[in-house]
Parts: structure tokens; C-alpha cells; sequence
């Protein structure tokens, strides 16, 4: 998905500024040389090394990019919605090896699961949607197409699970193989409005916004922050649609995305997710350490719960190079780098930038980083 390190040479003595300056200078060259990229947003934080970035480029609309601006970063809400999981195991509520049939109801569970005649539905695990796994149709794109040329379709969330029983076919039993897929999100989202008997946005908000002071957070299509923000949400981009001027995209973002908030605040989630404050750190572990290798495109990342980690390869990916976080189809990242105790989160907003923003990270953030380790 992005190129790797073939060495980390070693350098003259740099220090904070000068990194700052780097990764300024690359991020503001890279957003201003593609003319896909209408507005980018950087943060990279680190009290170990001193780093405090939160850089932007571009416009939405007529208005300058600001750090201030809430950001709908894609998929990365996913991490959310795992977090959110295990906050329910951490209380005891559930297990992640529990049958997803213990919480869903028989309309949605018939024939959820049917591959080459043999219907896997009991087998499903509420695991096998974190990591993933289950076999699931994606039915994201598919509705993404309808609800981009037909202004009328509209669908909600649990009908498009049902459309996609109808429509598409699974891909394996569960367990078998990794396959991203957005339906695996849905079906977390009902098992967390199951358990605790909110909508999903406010069960978001009760246990992750409100908990950590996120003001600014909201639920795309759903919610409103606390406290507005005096900037609109920037712009992102799919095949060159703007994402938010999709009439009811919401219903098929749900607990597969649809966080939005400054990037200031998504760092607050990330320091609280790394620290313990929001899951106890042994329930990170398991996020971290159950997890599948994703295979073709993403070969250099082995996947958790909504978590993505980067390989080590001696020499040409080694270990100081490891950092884990999540990922959005519009070139959104929030990682954290464990040896230089840096969390870097942004968006290129662009469809174009889904894999591109894995290797700017790489190259010209964690790159730099490590240069104030040497």
C-alpha cells in the first residue's frame, strides 16, 4: 500500500523545530502540488520529542481549511465503534466471542450468512466483526453508487443490511478470511443499541464524548456537538462526489464511520485509548494482538479490532517503524507510533489519497520522528 524503508540513514543532529519545519514543508508541497486535493488536515503530537503540529491546506468551498474544522475522517470511526465494543466488555455486557445471534434479532439474522448453500449465520462472532473476518458482503459502495445517481433511493441502515442478504454473496465462512466490509459495522452498531438501549450516536456520545470532554464530536447525519463550531465540516471526496452532498449517505456511514470533530479532539480519544483511560489496557491488547493478516492491497498491515498494524520486516520495514491506528477510504489516518510516543492523525480528503496518506505517513512523518530518536 506504500513504499517502505529501505534504510533509516543516520543524521546530524536535528532537533524539534527542525523536524516540525520538515514535516511542515512535506505535507504543504504534497497538498499543493495535487490538484485532487481541495483541502488536507495534519496533526502529529508528541510530548516525548516535543512535536506539536496541527497543520491545514486548502479550502472548503471559499473558506480556508482550519485547524478548528470538524473532519469527518471515513472509516476511522470504526476504531470508535470497537472502542465502544469493548467499553461493553470491559463492564462485563459481553463477550467478544459471543454468537452475534445472542444480541440480534431473528429478522436480521435469517439468512444474514449463506455461502455455497450452508447457512453460517450462528457462527458469526461478535470478534469476526471487529477483525473483519465474518465472510460479509460489503454493501457500502454498492449503495454509495445508488444514492450517488438517484437523488429519490434512500435506504436505511438495517434495510441495507437486508438489501445486501438479497443482493450480494459472502465471501467466506466466517473465520476464513479477511474482508473489509462496512455491513460487519452495522451489525456492532445494533448489538451496541441492543445492550444499551440508546441509539448508536448516543451511546457514542455517553461513553466516548461526553467521558473525555470531545465538545466538538458528533455523529455525522445523526448528532450535533456540544459546542458548534464556527467553521463547516470540511469537504472529502469520493470519484470526485463530495461524500456530504450525498442525500442520506448517513444511514450507510453509521457505526462505520460518520465521527466527525477537530482533530485536536480525535487526539484526546487516541491519548485516552493508549493511556487506559477509556478501556482498560489489557482489553486494548486483545484489540491489538487478535488480529489477521489482511492480505492484497494492504499486505504490509495485520488487522485487530479496527485496529491496523504495521508490519516489521528487518531492514526494509524494522521495528522502530511500527505504529498501529485506523484507516479511511478518503485518505484519513489516526495512528499511534509507540517508540516515539507520537500520535499522527489527518485527512487528504480524497478517494485518490486511500493509500497515498499510509505512505506520506510512513516517508515523511514517521521517517522524521525517528531522527530525534537517533
Amino acid at each position: 500500500m506504500f513504499k517502505v524503508f529501505n534504510c533509516i540513514p543516520k543524521q546530524l543532529t536535528m532537533t524539534p523545530n527542525d523536524i516540525q519545519t520538515n514535516i511542515e514543508n512535506a505535507f504543504r508541497k504534497q497538498v499543493q502540488k495535487d490538484e485532487k486535493v481541495r483541502n488536507a488536515h495534519l496533526l502529529v503530537h508528541s510530548d516525548k520529542l516535543e512535536i506539536n503540529l496541527n497543520l491545514t491546506e486548502g479550502k472548503t468551498g471559499d473558506i480556508p481549511a482550519s485547524p478548528e474544522q470538524p473532519l469527518h475522517l471515513a472509516s476511522v470511526g470504526k476504531l470508535f465503534t470497537a472502542t465502544l465494543i469493548s467499553i461493553l466488555y470491559d463492564q462485563g455486557k459481553l463477550d467478544f466471542k459471543d454468537p452475534i445471534h445472542k444480541y440480534l434479532d431473528q429478522e436480521i439474522m435469517e439468512g444474514l450468512h449463506v455461502y455455497k448453500d450452508k447457512d453460517y449465520s450462528a457462527d458469526i462472532r461478535i470478534r469476526h466483526l471487529l477483525m473483519q473476518t465474518s465472510g460479509l458482503y460489503d454493501v457500502f459502495f454498492d449503495l454509495w453508487e445508488k444514492l450517488r445517481e438517484d437523488p429519490d433511493f434512500s435506504i436505511e441502515t438495517r434495510e441495507a443490511v437486508h438489501w445486501g442478504k438479497a443482493n450480494l454473496k459472502p465471501m467466506a465462512p466466517p473465520g476464513k478470511k479477511h474482508h473489509y466490509t462496512d455491513t460487519n459495522y452495522y451489525l456492532l452498531g445494533f448489538i451496541i443499541e441492543k445492550i444499551t438501549g440508546m441509539k448508536f450516536h448516543e451511546a457514542i456520545h455517553q461513553y466516548i464524548f461526553d467521558p473525555l470532554g470531545m465538545e466538538h464530536a458528533f455523529c455525522y447525519g445523526f448528532s450535533r456537538p456540544k459546542k458548534e463550531s464556527p467553521h463547516p465540516i470540511a469537504n472529502l471526496y469520493i470519484r470526485d462526489t463530495n461524500f456530504l452532498s450525498v442525500k442520506g449517505v448517513h444511514l450507510i456511514d453509521y457505526a462505520g464511520g460518520s465521527i466527525t470533530a477537530p482533530l485536536s479532539e480525535y487526539l484526546i480519544f487516541m491519548k485516552a485509548l493508549v493511556n487506559g483511560e477509556i478501556i482498560n489496557k489489557q482489553t486494548l491488547d486483545i484489540m491489538l494482538s487478535d488480529s489477521v493478516n489482511m492480505g492484497f492491497p494492504s499486505i504490509a498491515f495485520n488487522y485487530g479490532y479496527s485496529i491496523w498494524k504495521m508490519k516489521t520486516i528487518p531492514v526494509l520495514m524494522p521495528e522502530k517503524t511500527y505504529s498501529w491506528g485506523c484507516v479511511g477510504v478518503t485518505g484519513a489516518f489516526m495512528f499511534y507510533h509507540p517508540l516515539t510516543e507520537s500520535f499522527i492523525i489527518g485527512s487528504f480528503n480524497d478517494f485518490a489519497y486511500r493509500g497515498k496518506a499510509l505512505d506520506f505517513m510512513a516517508r515523511k512523518v514517521i521517517k522524521q520522528l525517528l531522527k530525534l530518536q537517533q
